[in-house]
C-alpha cells in the first residue's frame, strides 16, 4: 500500500533486547529457540462465540478499538469520549456508529501510544498479522481501514483461521458461573476441544454486587437446584463447577479488592446469606462473606482439582460516571496497595499442603512481589505466582517482576505467561514480548554467571511454554 503522506515502519528484530552486544546476541539465540513454540493461553477474555460462529471479526474498529480497554482508556484520558469511540452504552445514550469515524479518531491519536506496551502490541499486530507496512496516522487512516476491511473479509482472517495461524494450542475464556456455555458446547461438538471455559463466580460470591439477587435466581435455574439457603448455594456452585469441568475447564478465576480469607462458622455464613436474600445486609457482611467464599472455593478446588486463580488489588469502577453509563470493564479500574501474608494465612494453613490444590496469585501492587508473594510461593506447595498483570504486562514491568520473584521463589514456582486480553489479534504480540523479555533477562543472568547456557535454554522453554501448561493442568 502506498501513501505519500506517511513513511513505512518496521519492527526492530532486537526489540526488547539489551543494547550490550554480548547480551543481545545470546538473547537472540535463546529467542530463536522458543519464538515458534505453540501458544498456551490459559487466562483471557476472548469471547468464545467468535470462534464458535467463525463469522469474522467485524470492522477494524471492532477489532482494534471497541473491545480493548487498554486502547480506549488512553484515548479517554486525552479528552476523547467513549461515545465517540463507539463503546456500547448501557443507559441508552447514543454512541458513534460509523466505524470509519471511530477509526479516524483512533488514527489521529495513535501517537498517544508511543512508549507504551499497547503501542508495541498494536504496531506488531498491524505489521505481523495484517501486513500493514505504513505508519498509522490521520492521513492514511482511511486507506489502512480499507486494506484491513478487505483482509478481514478473507477466509484466512476468520477467527478459526487466525487461531490456527497463531499456533494457539489452548485458549481459555473467562465465563460467569451461571453461563450456559453453549458456545463451548458447540465448539466441542465441532471438534474444537482446545477452547476451554473458566469458572468465575464473582457475581455470586460478592453479596454487594449489583444484580446479585437476580444472579442467584439464575444460579437456581442453571444448576437445577433451588438456592434458598447458604447450604443450597454451596451445592449449586459445586454443581456448576462440575458442569464447567465436563466442558473442559481446568481453572476458576476470582477477583477481590483484597486477599482477605476467613473461615466462617456455617451458622454465621447461613445468617449472612439469609440477610442478603432479604436485602438486609449489615456493615461488614459482604467483605466477610467474600473472604469466606475464597476459603470455600479453595476447599472445592481440593476436591475437584480445578486450579484457583486469585486476582487482587483492583478498585473496580473507580470512575463512577463511566460505570453508570457504560458498565463494568471499561478501563475505569485502578490499583490499590495490597497485603498477602496475613490475609492468606487462614486459607494456606487450611489447604496449603493439599496435593490437589493449586492457587495462582496475581497482584496490581508490585511492591508485594519481593516482600510477600515470592517468599510465600517459595514455601507453600500449592502456590504459584502469575505473571505481571494488567498495567504491568509491559517490557519494564516484566523485567521488574523477574528481578523481584525468581531469586526467592525460583522459576518453577511461577506460572509462565497468560495474555489476559479481549483483543484477539494481539495475542501473538503479547506472547512475543514476553518471550523476548524473558530471553533477554536470561541472557543477562547467563553473562553474569548465575546460570549457564544450557540452563538458560531450558528456562527459556519453560517461560514460553512449559510453566503455563503445567500450572493450569493443560
Amino acid at each position: 500500500m502506498q501513501d505519500s503522506n506517511a513513511t513505512s515502519w518496521h519492527l526492530d528484530p532486537n526489540r526488547c533486547f539489551s543494547p550490550e552486544p554480548s547480551q543481545r546476541t545470546l538473547a537472540g539465540e535463546l529467542y530463536q529457540e522458543v519464538r515458534s513454540l505453540p501458544l498456551i493461553c490459559p487466562h483471557g477474555h476472548v469471547p468464545p462465540e467468535w470462534l464458535a460462529e467463525d463469522h469474522g471479526l467485524g470492522t477494524p474498529a471492532d477489532l482494534f478499538v471497541i473491545p480493548d480497554h487498554y486502547v480506549f482508556r488512553m484515548l479517554y484520558s486525552q479528552g476523547i469520549s467513549l461515545e465517540a469511540l463507539g463503546i456500547p452504552s448501557r443507559d441508552g445514550r447514543a454512541v458513534e456508529g460509523d466505524h470509519r469515524k471511530i477509526w479516524q479518531l483512533f488514527a489521529d491519536h495513535f501517537h498517544l501510544f508511543r512508549g507504551t506496551p499497547t503501542g508495541l502490541w498494536l504496531k506488531d499486530e498491524l505489521i505481523e498479522v495484517f501486513g500493514i507496512d505504513m505508519r498509522l496516522n490521520g492521513q492514511n487512516a482511511q486507506a489502512i481501514f480499507d486494506e484491513l476491511t478487505a483482509k478481514l473479509a478473507e477466509p484466512a482472517f476468520s477467527p478459526r483461521a487466525l487461531f490456527e495461524r497463531f499456533s494457539i494450542e489452548v485458549l481459555c475464556s473467562t465465563d460467569a458461573a451461571t453461563d450456559t456455555l453453549q458456545h463451548h458446547q458447540y465448539l466441542r461438538d465441532d471438534g474444537w476441544s482446545q477452547v476451554r471455559p473458566t469458572f468465575r463466580p464473582d457475581q455470586l460470591v460478592n453479596l454487594d454486587m449489583a444484580g446479585w439477587r437476580e444472579n442467584i435466581d439464575l444460579l437456581s435455574e442453571r444448576s437445577g437446584l433451588e438456592v434458598s439457603s447458604y447450604r443450597s448455594f454451596i451445592a449449586a456452585l459445586e454443581e456448576r463447577r462440575r458442569f464447567f469441568k465436563e466442558l473442559g475447564a481446568t481453572a476458576t478465576d476470582h477477583a477481590a479488592l483484597e486477599a482477605r480469607t476467613e473461615a466462617l462458622d456455617p451458622a454465621e455464613a447461613e445468617r449472612i446469606f439469609e440477610r442478603a436474600l432479604q436485602g438486609q445486609l449489615q456493615a461488614g457482611d459482604a467483605a466477610r462473606f467474600t473472604a469466606h467464599m475464597l476459603q470455600e472455593m479453595a476447599r472445592m478446588s481440593c476436591e475437584d482439582s480445578l486450579v484457583m486463580q486469585l486476582h487482587v488489588g483492583s478498585h473496580r469502577n473507580h470512575h463512577q460516571a463511566i460505570h453508570r453509563g457504560f458498565g463494568r470493564d471499561k478501563g475505569g479500574d485502578i490499583p490499590v496497595a495490597g497485603e498477602w501474608t496475613r490475609s492468606l494465612s487462614p486459607l494456606l494453613n487450611a489447604y496449603g499442603d493439599e496435593p490437589a490444590f493449586r492457587l495462582i496469585l496475581f497482584t496490581l501492587d508490585e511492591t508485594t512481589y519481593g516482600r510477600e508473594l515470592a517468599p510465600l510461593a517459595g514455601l507453600y506447595p500449592c502456590l504459584l505466582l502469575g505473571p505481571p498483570w494488567w498495567f504491568f504486562d509491559s517490557v519494564l514491568g516484566i523485567e521488574r517482576y523477574l528481578d523481584s520473584v525468581i531469586e526467592t521463589a525460583g522459576l518453577y514456582n511461577t506460572a509462565g505467561f497468560n495474555d489476559d486480553t479481549r483483543a484477539f489479534a494481539s495475542i501473538p504480540s503479547r506472547h512475543d514480548v514476553w518471550r523476548r523479555v524473558t530471553c533477554n533477562w536470561l541472557a543477562g543472568m547467563t553473562l553474569r554467571g548465575f546460570v549457564d547456557e544450557t540452563e538458560a535454554l531450558e528456562m527459556a522453554h519453560e517461560f514460553a511454554y512449559g510453566l503455563a501448561k503445567r500450572a493450569y493442568r493443560l
